[in-house]
């Protein structure tokens, strides 16, 4: 028998605690509201468990009751997997368990509860002399737990990887309550499947994450950062190798940014100055880690080759931290100036690093000969394949009509250039809500059965967030 949302706030305070419960829905704002505000349902209640054994207990309750349990870290996802599908589910929040368990510096692992904010995990590394590399525009609010299950990927993938690649164990709880103790810190384990993979981009729909061993490095003594003119996404690939080759291993970033994300923001002043040496169709920001005992120059001297080569034609070095800081915010308010410029269709796609040109190309072309006008804004992380192909509509439009005509065709046509490309639909903010029905249709039948017989597996009563990534169980 379902139950109603008064019996169920009572239920979880008994379990949780009243203090640790929310079922006023005026006062659930805060966890039901994503950042895109393309997905809102109520909730039957919201939970705050102050403890893994308290996670443990609702899980079970809920395992029993046949109620759905969404996990939620700083709900800064974009894809609508940390809130409500259909309005009865329970929101988990793991905002309480924030705790850094424990840092080793030599055996280069920090132990990080699923609550705690990405900016504070790396605000305790460099604390030790160390450095937790993946790095989000949504750092401040991001969380542990949220960024292990959407598998994030971020400005530092080039160097580093994503968070399955930093990712050296979990402890999680399973639908039915029981505590998976997968805390470790061994570089080799060859004792079976490794399931930590499974729960890190599961989206929460295998286990909930309540902590992570993470890999951490040394800090590097300093950064050489750069914005490059360059005057196309082929001379950008071009200046990718020539980079990587000189670089190697030292190159953390190479993030490829239009023209009109400039015009954009200095426009709606979201800059106090151009970061760039002068106007270019498109621009590189790179960035060279310098380890101690490393001499500066590395990255002008790749410049002077590559300026040599004609692969760029101009440049402006970082010669201070406000001049890094700048350049990187040039590159990270790139989805939020959109928003200035009214409606956007977006895309967060990969393709094979030497196809990321034939993408936007064949992509822009696309578009324009499907909305005459439409404002091509593709960017992102040229280093992995990894490329945000945003529109925004055509200047002077309404934006409500412009969605509801243009939004599935354009979404279509993109789509269909990164298949024929070998890429992948969802780089790195997941299924969620969103993609639920386009993850059927590209993936392959043999993987969905795999994924499905998983989930009826660890999840047989489909109580952990039902009707996302695969909408149902078989």
């Amino acid at each position: 028998m379902t139950l109603t949302a008064a019996q169920t706030v009572a239920a979880l305070a008994t379990i949780a605690g009243s203090d640790n419960v929310v079922g006023d829905p005026a006062k659930m704002g805060a966890w039901l509201y994503e950042p895109r505000k393309r997905f809102h349902q109520s909730a039957a209640a919201v939970v705050t468990p102050p403890t893994v054994e308290a996670v443990q207990a609702v899980l079970r309750w809920a395992n029993e009751n046949g109620t759905g349990i969404i996990a939620q870290g700083g709900n800064t996802g974009l894809v609508g997997a940390q809130v409500p599908l259909s309005g009865n589910e329970v929101i988990l929040s793991l905002a309480r368990l924030d705790r850094i368990r424990s840092i080793d510096t030599a055996a280069g692992v920090m132990t990080a509860e699923a609550g705690v904010i990405l900016e504070n995990a790396h605000k305790a590394a460099e604390a030790e002399g160390s450095m937790f590399p993946l790095w989000l525009a949504s750092q401040g609010s991001a969380r542990i737990g949220g960024v292990l299950s959407s598998n994030a990927g971020g400005v530092n993938v080039l160097a580093y990887g994503n968070a399955r690649e930093l990712t050296m164990g979990v402890e999680a709880v399973l639908a039915d309550g029981r505590l998976y103790r997968g805390l470790n810190a061994l570089k080799k384990d060859n004792t079976g499947y490794d399931l930590k993979d499974l729960l890190v981009g599961a989206e929460g729909t295998l286990g909930i994450i309540t902590a992570a061993s993470l890999k951490i490095y040394p800090l590097p003594e300093d950064y050489e950062t750069a914005l490059v003119n360059i005057a196309s996404p082929e001379a950008a690939l071009e200046l990718f190798q020539l980079m990587r080759q000189r670089a190697g291993a030292r190159l953390n970033a190479f993030e490829l940014i239009p023209w009109i994300g400039l015009d954009i923001q200095m426009r709606h002043g979201m800059l106090d100055r151009d970061p760039t040496a002068s106007a270019s169709p498109w621009y590189a920001l790179i960035e060279l880690s310098r380890m101690a005992g490393t001499a500066p120059g590395a990255l002008q001297s790749s410049l002077e080759a590559a300026f040599d080569a004609a692969l760029i034609s101009d440049a402006t070095i970082a010669e201070s931290l406000a001049d890094r800081t700048r350049m990187w915010a040039f590159r990270e308010q790139m989805s939020e100036c959109q928003s200035r410029e009214g409606a956007s269709i977006k895309h967060d796609v990969s393709v094979p690093i030497a196809a990321v040109p034939a993408l936007i190309g064949q992509g822009v072309t696309a578009a324009e000969t499907l909305v005459p006008g439409i404002r091509p804004v593709p960017f992102g992380h040229m280093g992995d394949g990894n490329i945000h192909f945003n529109f925004s509509m055509p200047v002077g439009a309404d934006p409500k009509a412009f969605m509801a005509e243009f939004d599935e065709a354009v979404h279509a046509v993109i789509y269909d250039v990164v298949l024929k490309l070998g890429g992948s639909v969802s780089a790195e903010h997941g299924i969620g809500q969103l993609k639920v029905d386009l993850l059927r249709q590209v993936k392959d039948p043999v993987a969905l059965d795999m994924m499905r017989a998983i989930k009826t597996a660890l999840d047989p009563k489909g109580i952990l967030n039902p009707g996302k990534m695969l909408r149902s169980v078989p």
